[in-house]
């Protein structure tokens, strides 16, 4: 039986796919095989030898040490696309608030019961100073064509909306989705100086921190609205406030406040919102244990920030699991000692994804003790499974 220690609540829904024959769940232990979390910090909690794995619910894994993970063969989970839904529909909230000040509207409106004045007049005196461009004729920009750029570019299209995608790394499997009616950039450039609104959808990483700045801002179109509901590193918020008080920017909406976007004119900041239904809660919980499950049980990789995925198809014998380095020789070295042991390979799968590798081994007859030994004793090899 395999032992799972959950560091935030997680929805019930999400442990159902967790057998009780399987699986015991609980809040304690210091000696789990696996972690569900949400948001609880991981960078100084002390990780037991016997760890396996660690499913986040949720796209973002800030809060785990992914680098740490690696080098001890500790698999690491996020729920990609889970939530998509629900960040889709927070987007179309912020492309309005956006272009018709709704917002301001909003606060404006509520400051009337102080006035002497009737209401009915204050407003049709007031209500110019909120005009905005209507959604269906303008160009948006979509930077990132995941699952939540493909959802949100494909809702745009209904609103009579011109979209233009840029995503360098797109998948075939977001691009079998996205709709023919999306124009794609090959450049960023070449999107942001066509677009009204701009909306961006991609992780924050080396490249992408702070990939919204004065020298991209001047290549757009004056005026440009923004949306961030992905990270708010992405954006270089000194930067952003230059161009909103210059009328450069004409709207930043956000799910990420900090304190130096507070009060500035055209900046709607929102309290991290994006992810925060309770369909999207179950979605990530129930995607995090399958993902578990499927790797304890049948050492299968889906959706890992550390390591590639590798499925294979459990067929009858034991299974092993080696995770290595991905240097040469590897897997010959690991073939060998399973010939030596008089083993029959009915099944292989080998994928690298960086530094590291994996390896599963299907193979027929009763898998001897050693074989595991022998396999650690090899060089580079950081971990070793027989299912």
């Amino acid at each position: 039986m395999y032992h799972i220690q959950t560091l935030n609540h997680i929805s019930h829904k999400g442990l159902e796919r967790l057998s009780a024959n399987l699986f015991s769940v609980d809040t304690e232990g210091t000696v789990p095989d696996g972690i569900l979390v949400r948001s609880a910090n991981m960078h100084d909690m002390e990780m037991n030898p016997q760890l396996l794995a660690i499913a986040r619910a949720g796209a973002g894994t800030n809060n785990i040490p992914t680098a740490e993970c690696s080098q001890k063969g500790v698999v690491v989970f996020n729920t990609p696309g889970a939530n998509a839904n629900a960040v889709k529909e927070l987007v179309l909230g912020g492309l309005v608030l956006s272009g018709r000040k709704v917002a301001q509207g909003i606060s404006w409106a509520r400051s009337l019961s102080e006035q002497t004045e009737s209401v009915e007049k204050l407003v049709e005196k007031g209500k110019k100073q909120f005009v905005g461009p209507e959604l269906a004729g303008k160009k948006l920009g979509v930077i990132g064509l995941g699952a939540i750029g493909v959802k949100v570019a494909n809702m745009a299209t209904h609103l009579n909306m011109e979209v233009l995608g840029y995503d360098p790394y797109i998948s075939i499997e977001a691009a079998w989705n996205l709709s023919r009616s999306v124009k794609h950039c090959v450049n960023l450039s070449d999107l942001v100086s066509q677009c009204d609104f701009i909306t961006l959808h991609v992780p924050a990483t080396n490249d992408t921190r702070g990939m919204i700045n004065g020298n991209l801002i001047n290549q757009m179109k004056h005026g440009v609205r923004i949306l961030n509901f992905a990270r708010g590193e992405l954006v270089n918020n000194p930067d952003i406030v230059s161009a909103l008080k210059t009328g450069r920017v004409g709207a930043y909406v956000c799910d990420f406040p900090s304190e130096e976007l507070l009060g500035i004119e055209g900046c709607v900041c929102l309290p991290h919102l994006g992810a925060s239904t309770p369909e999207s809660e179950e979605n990530c919980a129930v995607m995090a244990a399958e993902e578990l499950s499927d790797y304890l049980l049948d050492g299968n990789i889906r959706n890992s920030v550390n390591f590639p995925s590798v499925s294979m198809p459990r067929g009858e014998g034991s299974r092993i699991c080696v995770i290595h380095k991905n240097v040469p020789g590897r897997l010959a070295a690991i073939t060998d000692v399973s010939n030596k042991a008089g083993l029959n390979i009915e099944n292989m799968t080998n994928k690298s994804r960086g530094d590291y590798a994996y390896t599963m081994l299907d193979v027929t007859g009763i898998v001897p003790d050693q074989v595991s030994s022998d396999l650690l004793a090899l060089p580079d090899i950081i971990r070793v499974r027989v299912l």
